[in-house]
């Protein structure tokens, strides 16, 4: 038995280690290892309710207003806020704008050089200018001996799609996509006031108060993200995920726990009846049993991670978040979120899932696809090119809104923190779902708490010693090659992990960074 250590896991937001044990081929054991501490919520604790929403924007800048969101439907239920019509749709279109940056980033510029091996830009023989254009960038960067960020890679192998055109292709798309992502990111940006960390969703709604040519700027915009998404990014991930990656695909390699959840999100009404994302969970792969959501049974482990248990209970509203760096057996600084004791996979293959597409669902019958790494990838851009056709319409009911004389984007009512009060933001961001919990007592935070997407798909074994849902994901995976371990990376990444920003452990007297040997 042999073991792979990865560390750090590029290509990710934050600090990620991998460490597997490799026997016969294939991974027999694995530990998924976040390697720094969040602690934004003690830090939240004792501050004005209000301050919550921008403190956890600071959480990362990569799902660009998603803890805004929704420490803000947090805020609404604590303070008894309720959002106006016109307040919710920018919402929507603010977050909505950030999948569309969020999605064909994660595919192009962090996934896809898993899967190609880019030097054969260099055998492109064909005629088409623009390919012809890209080939002769990568040559002289090769000349030049500086072919980032196209490199360093892991070495291409059996899976690694190496025809010239088609990997030409994928190049040249990756360049386009970077210009499609500063695009998106821009029109969430016009409502949003800036991104990444936007400063227009507060409770009780928004700040920005919009004027038909701004819609209409972000319609037009829109336009070309329709028009990428469908002829581009989904069409170069069904060609690869139906073509060379096919054998990958039917293999169900990285397919995880097999329990999927999603809270639902981008509420298409005031009364959160009808969302664009459906809520659900499934269990054990059960397809044809979509079960209601029991906020109730949410609780976080902590028997593996540093972090001392909590003497108030499990849930998000009564745990608390303590350091423990001394304690025997944890090995990571990520808790166990549990839903009725059991893991659970979320992001955008849980909620196709649980939504069962019919374009989608036709797609993985077809090519008898099972879950797993490749399965996400088809997940996250078939749901990427529904959300887009949606937002037309949120567009419209927007301008619906504007020629209203009851046009509100704000509860003016509800903008004070109450004495006290409690409430849960739960919804649906670009790498699953994201929870924030709050309680209130004499107008300041006495707990809050997020437990998010990432906090999900990579928690550690939990009381039980139950795998978490990546770790379970790498059991069976083939590492022919352990100087080549890029099945592990490929699994990993699928996932589209962020463990946030580079936060570390600092001496509050010399400022020094505290420097830990980790492991388990």
């Amino acid at each position: 038995m042999a073991k792979v250590v990865i560390d750090p896991l590029t290509r990710i937001e934050g600090h990620l280690r991998i460490e597997v044990e490799v026997e016969n081929g294939k991974v027999v054991e694995a530990h998924v290892i976040g390697t720094m501490y969040r602690g934004i919520e003690a830090m939240l604790r004792g501050r004005d309710p209000r301050d919550a929403t921008y403190v956890t924007e600071r959480v990362c800048g990569v799902c660009a207003g998603s803890h805004g969101w929704a420490s803000s439907m947090a805020l609404d239920k604590a303070f008894g806020a309720s959002v106006p019509a016109g307040g919710r749709i920018i919402r929507n279109l603010i977050i909505g704008a950030m999948f569309l940056h969020d999605h064909p980033l994660h595919f192009y510029h962090l996934s896809a050089l898993d899967y190609l091996d880019v030097m054969a830009v260099a055998q492109y023989q064909g005629k088409d200018p623009g390919l012809l254009a890209v080939k002769d960038k990568i040559v002289k960067l090769v000349v030049a001996g500086d072919t980032a960020p196209l490199t360093p890679r892991y070495k291409p192998d059996a899976f690694s799609v190496n025809d010239p055109e088609l990997v030409t292709m994928a190049v040249a798309h990756y360049l386009k996509a970077l210009e499609m992502q500063a695009k998106a990111k821009k029109m969430s940006a016009l409502f949003a006031g800036k991104q990444p960390h936007q400063s227009s969703i507060v409770v009780g709604g928004v700040t920005m108060l919009p004027n038909i040519e701004v819609v209409e700027q972000f319609r037009s915009m829109l336009m070309e993200q329709l028009d990428f998404v469908e002829k581009t990014y989904l069409q170069d991930v069904l060609t690869f995920g139906t073509g060379p990656l096919l054998p990958l695909a039917q293999a169900g390699v990285g397919g995880g726990s097999l329990n999927y959840m999603s809270y639902g999100g981008f509420a298409r009404d005031n009364e959160n009846k009808d969302l664009f994302f459906k809520a659900g969970l499934i269990m054990d792969g059960n397809l044809s049993t979509i079960l209601p959501i029991d906020e109730g049974k949410i609780t976080e482990d902590v028997q593996y991670s540093w972090y001392k248990a909590s003497a108030n209970g499990k849930t998000p509203y009564t745990e608390d978040t303590v350091p423990d760096l001394d304690k025997k057996g944890a090995y990571t600084f990520v808790k166990a979120p549990r839903y009725d004791s059991k893991p659970i996979e979320v992001g955008p293959l849980a909620r196709m899932l649980v939504m069962q597409p019919k374009g989608l669902m036709d797609i993985i019958a077809k090519n008898n696809i099972k879950p797993g790494a490749v399965a996400r990838h088809a997940a996250r851009a078939y749901e990427t090119l529904l959300l887009v056709k949606d937002m037309f319409t949120w567009c419209d009911a927007l301008e619906k809104e504007m020629g209203s004389k009851d046009f509100r984007i704000h509860d003016t009512d509800h903008w004070e923190a109450p004495v006290t009060g409690q409430g849960a933001g739960m919804t649906e961001v670009p790498r699953g779902s994201l929870g924030h919990f709050i309680k209130v007592a004499d107008h300041k935070i006495e707990n809050y708490q997020m437990v998010v997407p990432t906090t999900w798909n990579f928690s550690p074994r939990d009381d039980n010693g139950v795998r978490g849902p990546v770790e379970q994901a790498l059991i069976g995976v083939p590492v022919p090659d352990l100087d080549n371990p890029v099945n592990i990376v490929r699994v990993v990444r699928s996932y589209d992990p962020c463990l946030a920003c580079a936060i570390h452990l600092i001496d509050p007297v010399t400022n020094d960074i505290k420097r830990f040997q980790i492991g388990w």
